[in-house]
């Protein structure tokens, strides 16, 4: 594998890629576990567009922090290509535009399956990959981080891929949404914290930058227990089952919880966000099984 290969698969940072996986993973399953539906050429296409437009949304997030000056030799992160000088960035920006283009040829087949819908789920999808870091108002400069990746990555994910399936918009996909949606915005929050003093030096305004350290934490606080408590209305809407998968995570957030509410923001956070990301996978992991029992 030459260096150049290997610098892109850094600056793709592939262990962000469950927060793309899960919602299309997730979706797939409700809808089979509510119609008995499984069309897998459509999930496919739902997953490949997903994975790739992380994957730019990647590229795009190194080389626009690098422009702004938000990756320095400071960074207690890990490497990023373009700062580092691993890739220029107009190889990074190209690697991103070509990533888009990916996604899109696969949103092409689910808009010839589902419509115009599709199109107004998968080009604010597109922008936003640059959005989030570029573009006149970027979100993770104005702390709408998290906000974005509940939405995106957990709601608008789940249920789209639900409709992807079934052609319709079940109350339970909202609700399914809303649990992955904050569980991945996790991986966020733990990063930003992470990262709030050089933020703070660079202008990037993340959520918590503005709120300070304390509320910083008390936000992941909040989105580890949302899914916990969210996973009551599943009870109430006669599913125990899906409320009881979706307690099984609730361990490894206390971990996660309790080691940033005694250790100050440093390298160590890289490992939280590792346990945030496995996280997530156990969640996916956990529902897919009592949905299939």
């Amino acid at each position: 594998m030459n260096s150049t290969l290997k610098s892109c698969i850094l600056a793709a940072r592939p262990k962000t890629l469950p927060a793309a996986i899960v919602p299309v993973w997730l979706g797939c399953v409700l809808a089979w576990k509510l119609e008995g539906v499984f069309d897998w050429w459509l999930a496919v296409c739902t997953l490949m567009g997903a994975v790739w437009i992380q994957i730019a949304t990647n590229f795009f997030n190194d080389a626009i922090d690098n422009d702004k000056g938000a990756d320095t030799e400071h960074r207690l992160g890990p490497v990023r290509a373009t700062a580092s000088g691993l890739l220029t960035r107009g190889q990074v920006y190209g690697a991103a535009v070509c990533c888009l283009a990916i996604a899109a040829v696969f949103g092409w087949f689910l808009f010839e399956a589902r419509g115009w819908t599709m199109v107004a789920i998968g080009v604010p999808s597109l922008y936003l990959c640059y959005g989030y870091t570029g573009g006149p108002v970027p979100l993770a400069y104005r702390g709408l981080g998290e906000l974005f990746v509940i939405l995106f990555f957990g709601v608008v994910a789940v249920m789209g891929t639900v409709f992807v399936q079934l052609g319709s918009w079940p109350e339970e996909s909202l609700l399914l949404g809303l649990q992955v949606g904050l569980l991945s915005a996790v991986l966020i929050s733990v990063n930003n914290l992470r990262d709030r003093v050089e933020d703070a030096g660079n202008g990037k305004n993340t959520l918590a930058v503005k709120l300070g350290e304390q509320w910083a934490m008390r936000v992941i606080l909040w989105e580890l227990v949302g899914p916990f408590a969210l996973s009551l209305v599943w009870f109430m809407m006669g599913y125990p089952l899906l409320a009881l998968g979706s307690l099984v995570y609730m361990g490894m957030g206390l971990v996660i919880w309790r080691s940033i509410k005694v250790e100050p923001p440093s390298a160590k956070y890289n490992k939280y966000l590792a346990l945030a990301g496995m996280q997530l996978l156990l969640f996916a992991v956990s529902m897919t099984v009592v949905c299939v029992i």
